[in-house]
């Protein structure tokens, strides 16, 4: 028998376009947020007492407590999941742990403006990869904000970067690091799609912890501090704030917008360099900043537009 046709609600289009807008401007502050807490990592990691990869298990253990409490305050709830989506979450934790242990390894052995940039290889890499699974090329817009942010991210690089003996070493784990990252993106981005951002980061840290422990174990490292300071910063900056607002951004915004909005960790660390540790930046440092803040514009520009487009087809 046919059914009568419920009349469909007609929304506003003007309504959708500022929801819409909103929700991405909203995104991409959280973006910025993100990166600027989580560029204060290295500088907690190297005041700690305790090793680098046990710097980050206290990291993930002092934040987890916190996370669940604003999941739950948030109104999550345990449900049943899919062993997909236990395999997922699982997968990610366990790359983000190898992550931070790589990435904390460097950061001692390395520059940290070194350290910065190639622990976020994905500034490159997640683009690509977003370019590849959309089976797409950039428009040109976003080809010309990937080239600007290229070039300000070897500006930045050019001056800290040397061919040294002593460095080599820290560049590989933070460049390895960066790998990792730019998988535990990807699975996280997944996970996102269907999950909300504070669950989804608690549940992976939860897989995280472990992992690191283990591995700081295996290390010999000095696992107990004596002060907790700068770990209490780690796990509060970077992994509540810094983490909580990139895993809210993932599910957003864009792998290119992601991509280079990673270049503000660099530029808050050269900062901190320069406060902590007298690293004054040098003219091309500055250049190099002036070209990630347009590709961040241009990219900022081409991800509301979209947005628009589709808001006023939603409301015609």
């Amino acid at each position: 028998m046919h059914q009568p046709r419920t009349p469909r609600k007609t929304v506003p289009a003007a309504t959708v376009a500022v929801d819409a807008t909103a929700t991405v401007g909203l995104a991409f502050l959280a973006l910025v947020i993100g990166n600027v807490a989580l560029a204060f990592g290295p500088w907690f990691v190297r005041l700690a007492d305790v090793g680098p990869v046990a710097a980050g298990f206290w990291r993930i253990t002092l934040a987890m407590p916190l996370l669940a409490a604003l999941a739950l305050a948030r109104g999550a709830r345990p449900v049943a999941m899919t062993r997909g989506m236990w395999a997922m979450l699982a997968i990610g934790g366990v790359a983000f742990a190898a992550d931070l242990a790589s990435w904390h390894l460097g950061i001692l052995r390395t520059t940290m403006t070194n350290a910065t940039l190639f622990g976020n290889a994905a500034i490159l890499i997640y683009p690509i990869y977003g370019f590849l699974a959309a089976r797409s090329w950039p428009t040109r817009a976003q080809g010309i904000a990937l080239a600007l942010a290229a070039i300000g991210a070897g500006l930045l690089m050019g001056r800290s970067y040397q061919v040294d003996p002593r460095n080599f070493a820290g560049d590989l784990l933070c460049i390895v690091a960066g790998i990792l990252y730019t998988v535990y993106f990807i699975v996280m981005a997944q996970v996102r799609a269907t999950m909300r951002p504070l669950p989804a980061l608690a549940l992976a840290s939860a897989a995280t912890a472990l992992p690191l422990l283990v591995f700081a174990l295996l290390l010999h490292e000095q696992v107990t501090p004596q002060h907790w300071t700068p770990l209490l910063g780690l796990a509060l900056v970077s992994q509540v704030l810094g983490q909580g607002c990139m895993i809210f951004a993932l599910g957003q915004l864009s792998p290119l917008v992601v991509g280079i909005g990673l270049l503000v960790q660099p530029i808050v660390a050269g900062a901190v360099g320069w406060i902590e540790y007298g690293e004054r930046l040098q003219g091309p440092d500055w250049v190099g900043v002036a070209l990630v803040a347009l590709a961040l514009v241009l990219v900022r520009r081409a991800e509301v537009a979209p947005a628009r487009t589709v808001a006023q087809e939603v409301g015609s």
